[in-house]
């Protein structure tokens, strides 16, 4: 494998199922002599059986993709080489999925939207060893960190306020009282900067901390 410093051209293995993404990353990279188109995947199945096939320098890896998403790829080809460098290019801007997607083992989340130079640019700091975040994506997470983080409670019952259930359907749910529930719904409201239930829950949905089922 090469590096950011090295001669040699940094290969890169393109992952995402749609083709004309493809197409747009493979015109990016074959415009940069820095760069070495070293295959490409349309799904997590077959990006593991190419990296493992190809060992290529970098993985520039989508996240939602059928038969296997990026996060179980990612997970499968750390297993293969725990100094795998990949970077994440999706169209997923929840603060949760940056998180989800780091600690998988990404080292560099960008959004497809990206400009061409903030793609090279994140590539070559991450084979320098460096992390990268797009700089919106970095003043999400920043807005995000001024509140303290849920806890697995708060996530519980913010889960089932999305879902319509009320205090006392959820205090059911949980085991305690109603009053209880009161209490952690108002820590929802400060954590989640929202004045209602229902803006807790936009703003939940807004940060991939909640799913709608």
């Amino acid at each position: 494998m090469t590096n950011a410093t090295s001669s040699e051209p940094i290969s890169i293995l393109l992952v995402d199922d749609h083709p004309m993404i493809r197409l747009g990353l493979r015109q990016i990279i074959e415009s940069e002599p820095l760069f070495l188109l070293a295959g490409e995947a349309e799904n997590g199945v077959v990006a593991v059986e190419k990296f493992e096939l190809l060992r290529p320098d970098l993985v520039l890896m989508d996240l939602n993709m059928p038969e296997m998403d990026g996060m179980e790829a990612i997970s499968r080809i750390r297993a293969i080489a725990p100094k795998a460098h990949v970077v994440i290019l999706t169209s997923l801007d929840g603060e949760e999925d940056v998180f989800r997607g780091l600690k998988a083992g990404a080292r560099g989340y960008l959004l497809k939207d990206a400009p061409p130079s903030q793609i090279v640019e994140c590539i070559l700091a991450v084979m320098r060893g460096n992390k990268y975040v797009s700089p919106y994506m970095a003043g999400k997470l920043a807005a995000r960190v001024e509140h303290e983080a849920l806890s697995e409670r708060e996530l519980e019952i913010l889960q089932w306020l999305s879902e319509g259930k009320s205090n006392k359907e959820i205090a059911r749910l949980a085991l305690v009282t109603e009053g209880t529930i009161k209490f952690h719904v108002n820590n929802i409201l400060f954590k989640m900067s929202a004045a209602t239930r229902t803006g807790a829950v936009v703003n939940g949905l807004k940060r991939a901390v909640i799913s709608l089922h």
